[in-house]
């Protein structure tokens, strides 16, 4: 048995994340792996067992040096200094309160630079609060910080700052947006941890009602986002019925996520569960995610007259995930005007999701998807494995003549391109529609697809149906590789062989 390979992917002042082995497995373990925390004197301070590969331990003391062992294999960490802990319940906050937002900004405002807000057990009611800097905030085990029902009280997050910057967004366009439980803005140095839940109410108040509407001029709220912020680490917690999309990150740069559970009702509308857009340096490690819609969506904004965030969407790496029941595992688009660079996705899961990997676009998104590459992975019960897809019917000229003509378009800004994709060591059971779909447009073909030990089994009682949300495709069924306006720059030891020839 070789000895295990530990990662220490961020500590806290009060908990680490680690992953174990995760080149060997997927999110979740063969078998359960013991694990111990010592002290430098050698004595246990905690131990216990996993069966994921990502996994926090909780419940350390800031500011010590500690070594994690399990089997032969040691690592030593440090958690962070610091400079206070403050309670929520000294500030005023209870769990008999309607609405604790009022004493739990109180303690935000309170707490030093370096500190740690705790939120302890119980069932813990508030609006929309806003962290600030330099701050963590720890949600304990046996505690629920969740959403009051009634959105009256909520404030309402103007679409740009006074500056003219974008502060939020609406599927890649700036507009006004109802606050989130969980709200951090230009922030810098912040970490949202602990074992607790995070509640975003959306099956309290009408939330899921107005999917693709307004009240008051203003979008629905997420659960937790972050705008313009830089070196975020969210850690341990599980996040769940969002009233829209879960964790919305637009315009960061450094942020972790680890070990979270994501979940929304699977007939909830538009609850996304991870959407960075026009965000850089991410890392999200050992995700487990089931939710109403897609289950991570990596998005770069939309050419719209009243503008977007307008950066790209790069360097991002997603591995050790487990993504069910959503419509797409990872998702690439549709907003995607900014560009959509450099994602790498290994040793994740997909189960029961309707397509795998997915990338959409459309004539008027204008950007560019590059180097995208996804290895080591495993999927199960998906319908369409591998969707790229350049007529998504999306908006409402999405069924239009310019967008769906199979005639070639002059070639301009609104012009969207796709390169780069390989496709590594994926295993596929249970597909339905065929082993992967490209359509390309005729006039910016879709280029340097690489697919490698690509093995793909079908569900024998799959019936036909369309692969990608488009107009003019048929309906396939154990169909194989399927490509129109498509180049591939590699093909080796496919299964099955059935491959549609590339068209120029």
């Amino acid at each position: 048995m070789p000895i295990a390979a530990i990662e220490l992917l961020t500590a806290g002042s009060r908990s680490a994340t680690f992953s174990v082995d995760a080149d060997r497995y997927l999110h979740d373990r063969a078998d359960a792996l013991a694990w111990q925390v010592r002290k430098g004197d050698g004595g246990i301070v905690t131990e216990g067992m996993t069966s994921k590969v990502v996994f926090t331990i909780h419940g350390l003391e800031p500011g010590c040096p500690y070594r994690l062992e399990t089997g032969d294999a040691r690592l030593g960490f440090c958690t962070g200094k610091e400079a206070a802990l403050l309670d929520i319940r000294d500030f005023g906050a209870s769990p008999d309160a309607e609405d604790n937002a009022r004493a739990i900004q109180s303690a935000i405002e309170a707490l030093p630079a370096g500190g740690t807000l705790w939120i302890p057990a119980g069932r813990w009611l508030s609006g929309p609060v806003f962290l600030k800097s330099d701050m963590a905030l720890l949600i304990g085990k046996g505690a629920e910080f969740a959403a009051v029902s009634d959105r009256r009280g909520f404030p309402i997050l103007p679409a740009r700052h006074p500056d003219g910057r974008v502060l939020g967004t609406w599927e890649g366009v700036a507009e006004a947006c109802y606050a989130s439980l969980i709200n951090a803005i230009d922030c810098r140095n912040l970490s949202i941890a602990g074992e607790g839940i995070v509640d975003g109410g959306g099956d309290r108040g009408d939330w899921w009602s107005w999917p693709k509407e307004t009240r008051d001029n203003a979008r629905r709220a997420r659960t937790l986002f972050l705008s313009g912020c830089e070196d975020v680490t969210l850690t341990g917690l599980t996040i769940r019925n969002s009233p829209s999309w879960t964790v919305h990150p637009v315009l960061c740069r450094g942020l972790l996520a680890a070990d979270l559970t994501i979940r929304n009702a699977p007939d909830s509308p538009n609850t996304d569960g991870f959407n960075p857009e026009s965000s850089s340096d991410m890392h999200l490690a050992g995700l487990h995610i089931s939710v109403g819609d897609d289950c991570i969506a990596l998005k770069a904004g939309k050419r719209s007259p009243d503008g977007g965030p307008g950066r790209p969407t790069e360097d991002v790496r997603i591995s050790n995930c487990l993504m069910e029941r959503g419509h797409g595992a990872i998702v690439i688009g549709s907003e995607m005007s900014g560009g959509v660079h450099d994602i790498a996705i290994s040793h994740c899961h997909f189960k029961g999701t309707d397509r795998g990997l997915r990338i959409k676009t459309r004539r008027g998104r204008g950007g560019t998807v590059s180097d995208i590459r996804i290895a080591d992975c495993l999927m199960e019960d998906v319908a369409t494995p591998v969707a790229v897809n350049s007529f998504y019917f999306c908006d409402a000229d999405g069924r239009s003549d310019y967008v769906q003509s199979r005639s070639p378009h002059p070639v301009s800004a609104e012009t969207p391109n796709i390169r780069s994709i390989s496709v590594r060591n994926v295993t596929v059971s249970g597909a339905r529609t065929a082993a992967a779909v490209f359509y390309g447009l005729p006039e910016a073909v879709i280029r340097d697809i690489a697919l490698e030990n690509y093995s793909v089994s079908f569900a024998p009682d799959a019936e036909p149906e369309v692969p990608e949300m488009a107009c003019l495709l048929p309906p396939l069924r154990h169909a194989g590789i399927v490509a129109e306006n498509a180049v591939f720059s590699r093909l080796a030891k496919l299964s099955p062989a059935s491959i549609h020839p590339a068209q120029d």
